[in-house]
């Protein structure tokens, strides 16, 4: 009896079934349900990777709520970091940085942030190297000669086409103390229309520092060591080495 009742409800059963572990999904934050947010915009979650997860680490470890790598990943720690600022600073504790977490951690991310991976190809991932880059730039460089700013933008694209080097962008700029505006978090400023362009120049191929992989303004040396690298350029108020 009970045999048939299963295979004349087997697919209502199996409805209810999947319904089930989709609501549990939901609820722990493995899928985002996309009435349960209204109008918000989902930017990150667990699983995403990319650029802005590389800026929420950063930030999240500066104020000592991450203590993992900084590795683009959101993975279980990352969320579990996320959730612990949201508590302190009264947000929805869900360990998803959407509209509102953003807005508290200072990131302004284009687009709305409507591509969360920002792993793959494409123009979502482009746009977002795109603005780090012109971040970076801004934080860097602004003051600067136009044709100075575009040659920051190089060094960081020559470092990621460099062995001696991480290989993508932000992986490049949040390398532990490589940026002095990611250490002051200057690199978190909207950059700008001037920056945008230099980034884009920058991505485009032009290399006004001549192949460097660093550069420094002799003015605010805190490091004797970079004295030893030999100077190729010399753009405003920076000194660009090999």
């Amino acid at each position: 009896m009970l045999l048939k009742i299963i295979k004349k409800y087997k697919f209502l059963i199996a409805g209810i079934f999947c319904a089930a572990i989709l609501t549990g999904l939901f609820k722990t934050g493995y899928l985002v349900n996309p009435m349960r947010y209204g109008a918000e915009t989902i930017l990150l979650k667990w699983g995403s990777r990319g650029d802005y997860v590389y800026v929420v680490q950063d930030k999240l470890k500066r104020w000592g709520y991450y203590k993992g790598n900084i590795d683009g990943i959101y993975g279980n720690e990352t969320r579990v970091a996320v959730q612990e600022f949201q508590r302190k600073n009264g947000l929805k504790v869900d360990g998803i940085v959407g509209d509102e977490t953003a807005r508290a951690l200072g990131i302004n991310i284009p687009g709305g942030g409507k591509k969360t991976s920002g792993g793959g190809g494409g123009g979502g991932a482009r746009s977002n190297e795109l603005y780090t880059l012109a971040q970076c730039i801004h934080g860097e460089a602004r003051g600067e000669p136009y044709i100075g700013q575009v040659a920051v933008g190089a060094v960081i694209m020559n470092r990621v086409r460099s062995p001696l080097f991480p290989n993508t962008i932000a992986g490049v700029i949040f390398q532990p103390g490589a940026f002095t505006a990611v250490s002051d978090g200057q690199m978190f400023q909207p950059p700008g229309s001037t920056a945008m362009k230099a980034a884009q120049d920058a991505l485009n191929g032009w290399d006004p520092s001549g192949g460097a992989l660093y550069y420094y303004n002799p003015a605010k040396v805190t490091s004797s060591w970079i004295w030893n690298r030999p100077v190729i350029k010399v753009i405003g108020k920076h000194y660009f080495a090999k």
